[in-house]
């Protein structure tokens, strides 16, 4: 029975007389195969009442439906609608759905290397393209109406994060803003930021699952459930037959990972080594209890990599005849551009082995080709297991039935870290797949250590807010200041995400200092005193106090460095007196101690026949020889004979240990400490009865007032935070002639320059470095593989400090990259000078290979040269740095002309690396 026929008489009537109210919206769904659900129903009515919306839902809920309503209002009202993604695969992705549903001719796509029909009424781009577009004021935004920014959460990325703002504030007002993103705890700031900036916006938060998601936990060979119902407060209640197993596991092993002692045993171990569920041992016990499809994230590429070997080896096959017959048609089909010649090198006939069987890896280190067929495979159901790193999560439709877990730490490019549970969230999100799953399962494979509360607490968790990572950088600021002028660009930074978030952070702090201040105030009336303004005597008494505690430290620096040159002075012999502590008394010097690199240590026998050394702490005033012992040439204090002798010898000295001194303190002779002093003593306030008491309250107020101003200017730090770090980037790029000031009726406001016009087009992490570069001429001279080596190490970035030294082409390739560097290190220190992010240094690490692809060298030798100096390079890895590369050489030409030898060298350069493999279509 369809869900329309099982509707009661109300229900019917309201669904008709939605329908009357959104006309385009009944079309719409008239077109689906399902019913949309609530959550999208109302998106899509405020979308087509002509409001923007915000929609947050898990992941596989079905909000991009919602885009793709406004993909359908832009073409029924014969506007155009841009359709923005995080990554060109999804990019792709979404392109290849658009097309299905629209046909090619009203479908475009525009990556940073892939251009098809871009004048259409539906274009589907990656937010980067979007924004240069915004920048350039290009003539494709004419007739624009609907924005779709798909993974808008994106905005938190550290590294990519900004574009997102940047596109939000620079849109064209009369341009409807569609954004969906992963479900966060903080959507309704968002929404609110989004209405301040953008008008009417709605927002739309549904946090149900269309496919309920199980908790597993794999302890060894048995697969136990995370959670046994609810306790009385309605939160999921951890399984207790899994805490105990765990305990039961956890007691009879020691860790698989850790320092190795003698003999192979790990340090500290308890019992045998645990060694975890193989892979294969996974992926069977999913498929004999019907869990596959399943993604297992492994977190790194090398273990995505031996995870296939490994299924490989075993003999495990999850595919059958007809299904292999399938996979190998699509491979082909898929695979037909790549050159004969590179099939081995590729690892090709592996990687077709493996999905023959109906599994793979999954990573950025894949050949994009490779990449997309196990994408298409895995949807399809040919492949039935994935071993992927987490890059997989970002967006890419491809749902499991499971997701594992091999564990809840991650590398996340600087540093091992564990899963947030907003991440761990993501991950498991692809488990249940709507319409085909009745049920989604997430598995936790556990090793020692792992806690099961630990993994509660992440799939429990629902806070985890969107924090945004925008910040201004050169050229934002050049475009900014050229579109707007300083001050309205001013302006529209302060409107920002990031200040939004900033400004709200102060609202407690500023309650805070408010409340201080009442505080204070009753402070000051309760230390009121009668006889005289008690706020300073209490400040006197401060200053003698600061004084007291200066002199202390003055003194004991001094008297310490006049001990430490006493020691110094003793000589082997020497009789010395041990003024306090233990070993007080006499004492015979054995050995000096001296040390050129710190303070001396005399090793010395006391009368007590105690032997060691002393250091500068045992003496609060410089020691003197009080005689000397005549020692034998060799001493040895380890035997007890010796060091009895060596006592006796003290005592037959008749030395007697001086008397201790009072110790003079230089508070005494301080010419300031004592005015202060008879300050204090004629203060009216000295003489009231009641003067401690004032004194405590004073004491109170001092303390409150210093917190009250450290909070004031965390306050005044955080307000118009973004504006003055614009205006430090201004001046820096004022110093160095990319921003002047304004002449005639720009008279007093900057103005970008032509190398600053230059700046504007670079979009790049190092865009002012490579902006100097060019108005230097450091790369003037080259030749097109010559330039591409130099480029590349404004765009490479290896993936693990290594300690090898990358190996460079010599001659002008070398000198150009000297020059390069040379740039940097002056920009550096100009950074520094400003307080801004230093530019990243450029690393040759790519130069070499991309210069031998330049000149025509086969892959084979490319990758093999590369792989026998030490680096770490996949073939995906090779074409995704090539890719940049062309990025950057194509921006460099664009700024630059073709009529100039460095445009023409980035222009060939192209050409020379966009072949095989590099120039393998991906759509």
């Amino acid at each position: 029975m369809s869900a329309s026929s099982s509707r009661s008489p109300a229900e019917a009537y309201a669904a008709s007389r939605s329908r009357a109210s959104y006309p385009k919206l009944a079309e719409f769904a008239a077109e689906l195969s399902f019913d949309l659900d609530p959550f999208q129903s109302q998106a899509c009515a405020a979308l087509e009442d002509g409001h923007g919306v915000l929609v947050c839902a898990p992941t596989g809920a079905g909000k991009t439906v919602v885009g793709e309503f406004a993909v359908h209002l832009a073409l029924a009202e014969g506007r155009k609608c841009f359709y923005t993604t995080p990554i060109k695969a999804l990019s792709n992705q979404k392109f290849a759905d658009l097309t299905a549903r629209y046909g090619p001719k009203s479908v475009g796509l525009l990556t940073g290397d892939t251009s098809v029909n871009g004048s259409a009424p539906v274009v589907v781009m990656t937010t980067e393209v979007l924004r240069n577009m915004l920048y350039a004021e290009s003539s494709a935004l004419d007739g624009l109406g609907y924005v779709v920014m798909d993974e808008v959460h994106y905005l938190a990325d550290r590294f990519r994060g900004a574009v997102w703002e940047e596109v939000i504030l620079h849109l064209p007002e009369w341009v409807n803003l569609v954004s969906l993103s992963a479900t966060v705890s903080n959507a309704e700031e968002f929404g609110e930021w989004l209405v301040e900036v953008r008008g009417d916006t709605t927002v739309v938060v549904d946090e149900h699952r269309p496919v309920p998601l199980w908790q597993h936990m794999l302890v060894g060979a048995r697969m136990l459930d995370l959670f046994a119902g609810d306790d009385p407060a309605g939160e999921p209640h951890i399984n207790p037959h899994l805490v105990r197993r765990t305990e039961e596991v956890g007691r009879m092993h020691s860790p698989w990972h850790g320092p190795r002692a003698k003999g192979g045993r790990a340090a500290g171990a308890r019992g045998p080594r645990f060694k975890p569920t193989s892979r294969v041992e996974v992926v069977q016990r999913l498929d004999a209890q019907a869990l596959l499809p399943a993604i297992v994230f492994v977190f790194s590429r090398a273990g995505c990599e031996a995870a296939v070997a490994q299924c490989v080896r075993s003999g495990l096959r999850l595919n059958s005849e007809d299904e292999v017959a399938e996979v190998r048609r699509i491979v082909d089909s898929k695979t037909r551009g790549l050159p004969d010649a590179d099939l081995t090198v590729l690892g090709f006939w592996e990687w077709k082995d493996a999905l023959e069987r109906g599994f793979a890896g999954h990573h950025a280190g894949l050949l994009p080709a490779f990449k997309e067929t196990v994408e298409e495979l895995f949807v399809r159901g040919l492949v039935k297991a994935v071993f992927a790193t987490e890059t997989l999560a970002l967006g890419i439709n491809m749902p499991a039935r499971t997701v594992v877990l091999e564990r809840l730490v991650k590398y996340n490019g600087e540093a091992h870290v564990e899963l947030t549970p907003g991440e761990y969230t993501q991950l498991t999100g692809r488990a249940g797949r709507r319409g085909i799953d009745v049920e989604g399962h997430a598995v936790v494979v556990w090793q020692p250590g792992v806690d099961p509360k630990q993994v509660a607490g992440l799939a429990s968790t629902r806070t985890y807010p969107l924090r945004s990572s925008f910040r201004p950088g050169y050229n934002m600021a050049v475009n900014l200041v050229d579109r707007l002028g300083a001050q309205q660009a001013r302006e529209i930074l302060e409107q920002s995400f990031a200040q939004f978030q900033a400004d709200r952070s102060v609202v407690g702090l500023s309650r805070r200092v408010e409340r201080n201040r009442e505080a204070l105030a009753g402070y000051a009336e309760a230390m009121t005193c009668h006889l005289g303004e008690f706020a300073e005597y209490a400040e006197l008494r401060r200053k003698i106090a600061d004084r007291e505690k200066s002199l202390s430290r003055q003194n004991s620096a001094a008297r310490r460095a006049a001990a430490a040159h006493s020691l110094e002075q003793l000589r082997k012999g020497d009789v010395i007196a041990v003024p306090a502590g233990r070993r007080s008394g006499l004492a015979v010097v054995i050995d000096p101690g001296l040390d050129p690199m710190g303070e001396p240590r005399p090793l010395v026998v006391t009368e007590d026949r105690w032997a060691g050394r002393l250091s500068v702490s045992d003496f609060p005033n410089p020691v003197a020889a009080l005689g000397r012992v005549k020692l034998p040439k060799q001493v040895d204090i380890r035997s007890p004979r010796s060091r009895r002798d060596l006592a006796s010898a003290l005592r037959d000295t008749g030395i007697e240990a001086p008397a201790r001194t009072r110790r003079r303190s230089g508070a005494d002779d301080d010419a300031e400490l004592a005015a202060l002093r008879r300050a204090m003593r004629a203060h009216p306030c000295h003489g009231c009865q009641d003067r401690e008491n004032h004194a405590r309250w004073a004491e109170r107020y001092h303390r409150l007032l210093a917190e009250t101003e450290q909070v004031e200017r965390k306050v005044a730090a955080t307000t118009h935070s973004l504006a003055r770090a614009f205006d430090r980037i201004r001046g820096l790029l004022a110093d160095r002639g990319y921003l002047a000031p304004g002449t005639g009726d720009k008279q007093g406001e900057q103005v970008v320059t032509e190398h600053g016009k230059r700046l504007a087009r670079l979009y790049s992490e190092s865009d002012l470095l490579a902006a100097e570069c060019l108005r230097n001429g450091v790369w003037d001279g080259l030749g097109a593989a010559e330039l591409a080596a130099v480029v590349s190490a404004l765009v490479y970035e290896a993936r693990r400090d290594g300690p090898m030294e990358a190996r460079m082409p010599g001659g002008a390739v070398t000198d150009a990259l000297t020059a390069t560097a040379r740039l940097w290190v002056e920009l550096e220190s100009d950074e520094r000078h400003h307080r801004l992010d230093r530019t990243r240094q450029p690393d040759p690490g790519f130069a070499w290979t991309v210069y031998r692809w330049a000149r025509g060298e086969s892959l084979e030798k490319v990758i093999t040269a590369a792989d026998s100096a030490g680096q770490e390079l996949s073939a995906g890895d090779f074409v995704r740095w090539c890719r940049q590369v062309i990025d950057l050489l194509d921006q460099i030409r664009d700024v630059v002309g073709e009529h100039e030898p460095v445009g023409k060298a980035a222009r060939d350069a192209v050409k020379a690396i966009r072949r095989g493999v590099v120039a393998l279509a991906t759509v």
